[in-house]
C-alpha cells in the first residue's frame, strides 16, 4: 500500500514537471488569494491538447524525455526576439560534439538583403548546459554583426549536417506613442455602433453614422471616438450577435455598411427600387423604432439589396470599378477563401463543424460553392473595406482617432479556426477561475489559441489579425491583457473551476503588437482588469501599452479620496461595456438586477446595497467639498461630477460613455446571462441628432474638454 502511494506521488511529480515543460501552470493563485493545485486529470488532458505523447500519468516520464530530446536537438527557436535597445543576439543549442566545429550563419532581411557570415563555436558565449539521455548540450550566443532594422528576419543555421531556421523579430521595445512622450492629456466618447441611432439608418448604426459622430465629437474637442469590434459575425448559422464572438477577426461585419453611399446603389434601379417599396419602407419603419436591435432581420434586408449590387457588379461591372475591386483582391487574396467558406455555410445552413467531412479538412474548391454566394461575399467585403476606409479619412480630418476593439477569441465555429486549425486548440475553452462573483468559475466558449502552434506559424494569423485593424485604428484596445502572458483553459466536458492556467511566449507578442504599433502608428490599450497577475502591469509599462483604469471598479467609500488618481498610461472611464452605466452603479440597481436574474454576488444583496450607499455618500460630500452643494439622489449631477474628477486625473486619455452623460440605467451586456437578458441589442435612448444638441449632454462634454 504505502509503495503504490509513493508511486503514484512520483507520476503525479513526474506530471507536474512535464506540464511545466508545456508551459501548463501545476498550480495558481486565485481571486480570493488561495493556492490552487490542478488535479492530475486536468494537467494530463491539457497536455494531450498540447500535443504531449502522454496517455495516462506514468507516461509523464517518457515524454518528459522525448520533449526534451526535441528541444535540445532543435538548433533554433521557431521565433526568437530582439529588441531595439540590446544587442541582437539569438540562443543555439548545440551537442557537444559540435564545440570545436564550425557554425554558418544566413540572415535574410525582411526588405530582401542577405547576410551572411561564419564563426568557431568556440568563440559563442555559453550560457546554459543540459545533460539529455547521455548526451550534453550547451546553448550558446550568436550575435549578428551591423545595425539590425525593425522587421521580421529569417535566421538560418548550419553545422556539420545539421541546419535550422527561424523567425527572427526586431522590434522597438516600447509601443508607438502619438504624443512622442509630451503626455498630452485628451478626450473621447464610446458608443456600441449597433445602438447609434439617428434619422437615416436602417435600424442599427452604420459606418455613416460613426463618422457623423465622429465629427460631432472633434467639433466639441475631443480627439477619440471608441466602439466596441466591427468584425465579421454569424447573423445566420451558427446565429452569433456578440462583438466577441466574431466569424472572424480578418474580415469586417457587412451589417454596418451604409448601403446608400454604395456607389453601385445610385446606379441600380431595381436597388433603389426595392428600398422605396411598401413593403420594404414598413420593415424598415418598424426596425428604426424598435428599442432594441434584430439583427436577423435587419440582416435579412441589408442582404437583399446587397445581393442585388453584387448580382448587378459582377454581371456589368464598370471598368474604373472593376479596377478598385481588383486592388482590393490583391491587397487581400484570402478573401476568396473567405467568400467560398462563408458561401458553404450559406448553402448547407451549418456551421463548419456540422459539414461533410470532405469540406471540414479546409479545402474547398470554387464547384463546391454557389457562385453568387460567393460573390456577395466578396462584394461586401470589398465595400466594406472602401466604408472603412472612408470612415478612418474623415476621422482624421476631424482630429479624431478611431479606438477600436480586439476580441480576445473567436468563434468556434468561425473562418478562422476553420482555416488557422493549428493556432487553435478545439479541445478546450478559454476561462476564468473561480473568483468572488462567480464561484464556478467561467467558461467563455472560445477555443483557445496554441501557444506553440502560433509560433510554428510565424505568427502569420496574428499578424494578420492585427494588421486588418490597424489599418483604420488610431487606437487599438486589447482584451484581456493577461493572454499575453497566460490563458484559463477548460478542457471540454469538464467544469470551469476544473480548469488549467496555461502559458504564453509574452516577448514574442509583445514584439508583434509594438513592431504593427509603430508600423501604423496606432497607439496600444490593454485591458487589465480582473484577476491579473504582477507581472503584466509591469510588461505593459515597459511596454507602452496603456492601461484601463475604471471608476467603477476602483470607487471606494472614502470622501476625502473616492476615486484615486489614474496611472499617466491609461485610459480613464467610469465604466465598459461589461457594466451597468452609472446611473444604474450609484442607484444599486445592478445589484437588484442581479437577484432577479439569479446571478451570483461577492456579498449578500443587503450589504451590497449598504456599502454602495456609503460610495455614494462619499463621492457627494467629495464633490461637496469641492464648492458644489449636492444631494447623493442627485445621480447626473454626481456623475458629471465625476466625470470632472477623472478629466483633473493624470490618464492620458479620457472615454465618456453617452449613455452615462443622459442617465442611462440600462446595461448594453450583463456577463454570465444569454437568453435572460438582451445582450448587445439594445439602442441609445437617444439619438445622434438629439444628443448632439441635448444641454445636458454639451454641459458634460464641455466640462471635460475644459479639464
Amino acid at each position: 500500500m504505502l509503495q503504490a502511494t509513493r508511486t503514484l506521488q512520483l507520476q503525479l511529480a513526474s506530471l507536474r514537471s512535464l506540464a511545466q515543460l508545456y508551459g501548463v501552470e501545476p498550480e495558481y493563485e486565485n481571486a480570493m488569494g488561495d493556492r490552487c493545485e490542478a488535479s492530475a486529470d486536468s494537467l494530463l488532458r491539457t497536455l494531450q491538447l498540447l500535443g504531449a505523447p502522454i496517455q495516462r500519468a506514468s507516461d509523464a516520464d517518457g515524454a518528459t524525455l522525448q520533449w526534451l530530446l526535441k528541444h535540445w536537438q532543435s538548433l533554433l527557436e521557431p521565433v526568437s526576439v530582439t529588441w531595439s535597445d540590446q544587442p541582437a543576439r539569438v540562443a543555439v543549442r548545440l551537442a557537444e560534439s559540435h564545440s570545436a566545429g564550425r557554425l554558418k550563419a544566413t540572415l535574410r532581411l525582411e526588405s530582401g538583403e542577405i547576410r551572411a557570415w561564419e564563426c568557431s563555436v568556440e568563440e559563442l558565449p555559453s550560457i546554459r548546459e543540459q545533460l539529455v539521455d547521455r548526451t550534453t548540450f550547451q546553448e550558446r550566443l550568436l550575435t549578428v554583426p551591423g545595425d539590425l532594422p525593425f522587421g521580421y528576419h529569417r535566421l538560418e543555421v548550419e553545422i556539420a549536417d545539421e541546419t535550422s531556421n527561424c523567425m527572427l523579430i526586431s522590434a522597438p521595445r516600447r509601443s508607438y506613442d502619438p504624443d512622442g512622450g509630451m503626455r498630452r492629456k485628451v478626450w473621447g466618447a464610446f458608443l456600441p455602433l449597433y445602438a447609434l441611432r439617428s434619422s437615416r439608418n436602417w435600424g442599427c448604426g452604420d459606418l455613416t453614422d460613426l463618422g457623423a459622430l465622429a465629427e460631432w465629437v472633434g467639433s466639441h474637442g475631443g480627439e477619440v471616438l471608441g466602439t466596441l469590434p466591427l468584425l465579421a459575425a454569424s447573423l445566420d448559422v451558427p446565429f452569433e450577435p456578440s462583438p466577441y464572438s466574431p466569424a472572424s477577426r480578418l474580415f469586417w461585419n457587412e451589417l454596418y455598411l451604409d448601403l446608400e453611399a454604395i456607389p453601385e446603389f445610385a446606379e441600380n434601379e431595381t436597388a433603389r427600387a426595392m428600398v422605396a417599396g411598401g413593403t420594404f419602407a414598413t420593415a424598415l419603419s418598424e426596425l428604426r423604432s424598435a428599442p432594441l436591435v434584430d439583427y436577423r432581420r435587419q440582416m435579412q434586408l441589408k442582404k437583399q439589396v446587397l445581393s442585388e449590387l453584387a448580382l448587378s457588379f459582377f454581371s456589368h461591372p464598370d471598368a474604373g470599378r472593376r479596377q478598385e475591386y481588383e486592388q482590393f483582391l490583391r491587397m487581400r487574396p484570402d478573401a476568396a477563401d473567405y467568400a467560398r467558406f462563408r458561401a458553404v455555410g450559406d448553402q448547407l445552413n451549418a456551421a463548419w463543424t456540422d459539414w461533410p467531412h470532405h469540406l471540414q479538412g479546409g479545402s474547398i474548391d470554387d464547384s463546391a460553392t454557389d457562385q453568387d454566394s460567393r460573390n456577395y461575399h466578396l462584394y461586401v467585403q470589398w465595400i466594406a473595406e472602401e466604408q472603412m476606409r472612408t470612415l478612418s479619412g474623415r476621422m482624421r480630418g476631424a482630429g479624431v482617432s478611431l479606438y477600436l476593439d480586439l476580441p480576445l477569441g473567436v468563434n468556434a465555429a468561425s473562418y478562422d479556426v476553420y482555416r488557422n486549425r493549428d493556432a487553435f486548440v478545439l479541445g478546450a475553452a478559454g476561462g476564468c477561475p473561480p473568483d468572488i462573483v462567480f464561484r464556478g468559475g467561467q467558461n467563455w466558449g472560445f477555443p483557445p489559441m496554441h501557444p506553440q502552434g502560433i509560433r510554428t506559424q510565424r505568427y502569420k494569423y496574428v499578424i494578420d489579425y492585427l494588421r486588418h485593424q490597424l489599418r483604420h485604428a488610431g487606437i487599438l484596445r486589447i482584451d484581456h491583457m493577461p493572454v499575453f502572458h497566460r490563458l484559463f483553459w477548460v478542457p471540454n466536458r469538464m467544469e470551469a473551476r476544473d480548469g488549467v492556467y496555461v502559458r504564453y511566449p509574452s516577448d514574442e507578442l509583445y514584439a508583434v503588437f509594438s513592431l504593427e504599433s509603430h508600423r501604423h502608428q496606432v497607439m496600444l490599450v490593454g485591458e487589465d482588469l480582473g484577476t491579473v497577475p504582477p507581472e503584466v502591469p509591469q510588461a505593459m509599462e515597459q511596454h507602452n501599452v496603456h492601461r484601463m483604469f475604471v471608476g467603477q471598479y476602483v470607487v471606494q467609500p472614502d470622501p476625502k479620496e473616492p476615486i484615486p488618481d489614474a496611472p499617466v498610461n491609461s485610459v480613464a472611464s467610469l465604466n465598459t461595456h461589461d457594466m451597468p452605466p452609472f446611473a444604474a452603479f450609484l442607484n444599486g440597481d445592478d445589484i437588484r438586477q442581479r437577484q432577479v436574474l439569479g446571478l451570483p454576488g461577492d456579498l449578500n444583496p443587503d450589504k451590497e446595497l449598504e456599502q454602495r450607499s456609503a460610495i455614494v455618500e462619499a463621492i457627494a460630500r467629495y464633490l461637496a467639498k469641492d464648492g458644489k452643494k449636492l444631494d447623493a439622489e442627485e445621480v447626473k449631477e454626481l456623475t458629471i461630477g465625476c466625470i470632472e474628477l477623472l478629466a483633473r486625473g493624470s490618464a492620458r486619455t479620457l472615454l465618456l460613455n453617452l449613455e452615462d452623460l443622459w442617465g442611462e440605467e440600462q446595461s448594453q451586456n450583463i456577463p454570465g446571462t444569454s437568453d435572460q437578458f438582451p445582450n448587445w441589442r439594445r439602442k441609445a435612448r437617444l439619438s445622434l441628432e438629439e444628443f448632439a444638441r441635448s444641454p445636458e449632454v454639451l454641459n458634460a462634454v464641455a466640462k471635460a474638454a475644459r479639464e
